[in-house]
């Protein structure tokens, strides 16, 4: 009999991360982001009185733009209120002309017309917020359960929902750790945040599947901040050490 430390685990046993690539009816989210410029993040969508009430935030290249996406999100049918929860702001970054502006906010809606309740209610539990850009939203999840019912679930989702839901990578959590190609025991706190988001998020891809703007809105910094953090951690991890 094998020992416990060589025993064959399975995915249910140590769990699966899942992006998703959704879109659902009756959506306000994807309704403003596929008509606007700029792009909401997610940060939790709860049931207060029957009504969907969310946190987000909306991010754009700059004031205007992103004052034309919140004009859209208040005349949007499909949203009962809104309230702004701070103030946006624009930072230039290094290219001139170009800029991040972001502010947070509470939307409420019709619970109907979130999907957040499918995919929990089946198992997948959102590991990070929510993107969502031009009319597509985009979710990490985790789940512990096998590929089958994952593949299950999903279609799930699709028929109770009318949803699109593309996969758009699996795999298991314990490759996420073991497939990691750097060491970043280097790296500050802050470099090493920025770094493992911009790796999760396939900011290296080519084409890239995130941009360097979303990517700071959702850490709540400006742009060139950004990109200062993962300019540094890039130099120290791909330098050698003295």
């Amino acid at each position: 009999m094998p020992s416990p430390d060589t025993t064959e685990r399975s995915d249910a046993d140590v769990g699966s991360r899942l992006q998703l690539d959704i879109w659902h009816p009756e959506c306000w989210t994807l309704e403003v982001t596929g008509a606007e410029s700029g792009g909401l993040l997610g940060h939790g969508v709860h049931r207060i009185d029957e009504t969907a009430t969310g946190r987000f935030t909306a991010y754009a290249r700059s004031t205007a733009e992103l004052e034309e996406l919140l004009a859209a999100i208040d005349a949007s049918p499909l949203v009962d209120a809104v309230w702004t929860v701070d103030r946006h702001h624009a930072t230039e970054a290094a290219t001139p002309g170009r800029a991040n502006a972001t502010t947070g906010l509470i939307v409420q809606y019709d619970l109907a017309n979130s999907i957040n309740d499918a995919l929990v209610s089946r198992g997948f539990i959102p590991d990070e917020p929510v993107r969502i850009a031009d009319g597509r939203e985009h979710w990490t999840v985790v789940t512990y359960e096998d590929r089958a019912t994952v593949a299950e679930r999903l279609d799930e989702v699709r028929e109770a929902e009318s949803a699109d839901v593309v996969v758009e990578s699996m795999t298991t959590l314990r490759d996420d750790v073991a497939d990691g190609m750097f060491r970043t025991d280097r790296l500050s706190e802050r470099q090493r945040e920025v770094f493992e988001l911009a790796r999760r998020r396939h900011y290296y891809r080519w084409p890239r599947e995130v941009t360097a703007a979303e990517l700071a809105a959702e850490l709540g910094v400006a742009e060139s901040t950004f990109l200062e953090h993962l300019r540094k951690a890039e130099a120290k991890l791909l330098d050698p050490p003295e």
